[in-house]
Formats: C-alpha cells, sequence, structure tokens
C-alpha cells in the first residue's frame, strides 16, 4: 500500500515536473518567438529604411542629374549663341579694319598731296625769309661796327679823363703825404720842445701847463673874455696886496658880483700858486 502511494507521490511529482518543465519550455519558446518576432520586424523596418535612404539617394541623383543635365544643355546653347556673336562681332571687326585701312590710304594719300603743295610754299618762304635776313643782319653788322667803333673811341677817351684824374689824385694824395710828413715833424718838435721844458723845469708839469698857457696867450684871452663881459657894468674893484712888496701879485675882487679873481704870482717864471681869494662884499659866502 506504501509502495503504491509512494509510486503514485513519485508519479505525480514526475507528472508536475513534466507540466512544470512543458510549461517552461512553452513560455521559453513564446519568449523566443516573440524575440524571434521582434528581431525580425526591427530587421524589417531597418531593411525598410535602408531601402528608403537607397531610394531618396537614387532620387537625389537622379535630381542632380537632372539639373546637371539642364546646365550642360544651357551652357551648350549659351555656347552655341556666343559663337555666333563672336563670329558676328569678328566680321564688323574686320569690316572696320577694312574701312579704316581704306581711311588710312586715302588720308596718306591727301597727306601726300598737301605736304607736297605745303613743302613747295615752305622752300620759297624760306628763300624769301633768308634773303630778308641776310639784308637785316648786313644792316645790324654795320651799325654794331659803328657802335663798336663809337665805343672804341669813348673808351678811349674815358682812359685819358680817367689817367688824368689818377694823376691828379697821385698829386694831391703826395701833397697830404708831403703835408702829414711835416705836421708829424712839427708834432715831434713840440713833443721835443716840451720834453726840453719840462726837464728845464725840474719835473713840475704844473709850471710847464702855465707857462704852456702863458705862450699860448690863453690867459690874455681869458681877461678878454673877462673884460668883455663886464664890459658897461662900470664894477668897482678892489686891489689887495700881501704887504711885503715882494712882488708876489695882487688879488682882485669885485664889489658888485660874486666872481672870485685871482692874479698869479709874478715873482718868479712860471709860477701858478694862488695866494688867496677875494669875495664880493655884498655875496660873499
Amino acid at each position: 500500500m506504501k509502495g503504491e502511494v509512494g509510486a503514485k507521490e513519485r508519479t505525480g511529482l514526475t507528472l508536475q515536473n513534466a507540466a512544470k518543465v512543458d510549461a517552461e519550455t512553452k513560455v521559453l519558446s513564446a519568449r523566443q518567438q516573440g524575440e524571434a518576432l521582434k528581431e525580425e520586424a526591427k530587421v524589417n523596418a531597418e531593411v525598410q529604411v535602408f531601402q528608403n535612404a537607397r531610394e531618396a539617394d537614387v532620387a537625389a541623383a537622379m535630381t542632380d542629374l537632372a539639373m546637371k543635365k539642364a546646365g550642360w544643355d544651357r551652357q551648350a546653347k549659351v555656347a552655341e549663341v556666343e559663337a555666333a556673336k563672336a563670329v558676328a562681332i569678328r566680321d564688323a571687326e574686320l569690316q572696320m579694319e577694312i574701312e579704316i585701312k581704306n581711311a588710312l590710304c586715302q588720308t596718306e594719300k591727301l597727306k601726300a598731296e598737301q605736304l607736297s603743295k605745303a613743302t613747295v610754299q615752305y622752300d620759297t618762304q624760306v628763300q624769301e625769309s633768308n634773303a630778308l635776313f641776310y639784308g637785316r643782319q648786313k644792316v645790324a653788322e654795320a651799325a654794331l661796327y659803328e657802335e663798336m667803333k663809337a665805343a672804341e673811341a669813348r673808351k678811349v677817351q674815358a682812359d685819358a679823363l680817367f689817367f688824368e684824374q689818377k694823376m691828379a689824385e697821385d698829386a694831391k694824395l703826395y701833397a697830404k703825404q708831403r703835408e702829414a710828413e711835416a705836421l708829424s715833424l712839427v708834432g715831434k718838435a713840440k713833443a721835443d720842445y716840451v720834453a726840453s721844458m719840462l726837464a728845464a723845469l725840474g719835473g713840475d708839469y704844473r709850471a710847464l701847463r702855465d707857462y704852456l698857457m702863458i705862450d699860448g696867450g690863453m690867459y690874455a684871452e681869458m681877461a678878454r673874455i673877462n673884460a668883455s663881459a663886464v664890459n658897461g657894468l662900470q664894477p668897482k674893484i678892489s686891489v689887495w696886496s700881501n704887504g711885503d712888496g715882494g712882488g708876489e701879485g695882487r688879488w682882485l675882487g669885485c664889489t658888485r658880483c660874486s666872481r672870485r679873481c685871482w692874479r698869479r704870482c709874478t715873482s718868479r717864471p712860471g709860477c701858478s700858486r694862488r695866494r688867496g681869494w677875494a669875495h664880493c662884499p655884498r655875496t660873499a659866502p
């Protein structure tokens, strides 16, 4: 009995395990199928995307090709038009060159005709001008010769006058030189005279000065000037002396003005000593 129960238990466990394994197998199988379907869908989507990208690339390439074909067609047409225009332009240029050459030929022909006429006229005018110039040149040469002769005559006269003036100036210069030499000799003689007088007076410069003033008449001139200054004033003159009668001189004093008068000592030649002053009694300080 226990053996049957155990067998049944084992059978039940086996069946349970088998059912569990079957269930797990089904789940795993379903899961694997789902994963496979997912992978298949993913692959299909990627394939579709790739196909779409390829189709887009093909369409873009076709569009680019169409645009390039259109550009090539346009360039071909432009090239045809440009070729036709170039042919027309070249034809016009050739026609213009032909016309220019024809015009140049006509111009050269006219120039040759005008040049021959101008050459003849120029030669005639040159000959006439040369003849006129030759005549004027001869007249100018004659006038120039006369002016040169007159200038030479004036130069000779000027040289003679300059020589006379130079001789006169040389004579004046010689006279002045002789006069300067004479003045130099006179000055030297005066210097020697003054030196000898100074030596004779024992080196007294004041005595020499007074002597020269007396010898030159300066005191007489001063007396004359003073006399002319008081002329008509009728001054009253007082006379003083030193009282010894030794010839020491006299002293004069004006009684109407403030002039201070003095007279030189006359006892010795060359004495210039001043003995004193005589003042006007009215205005004396």
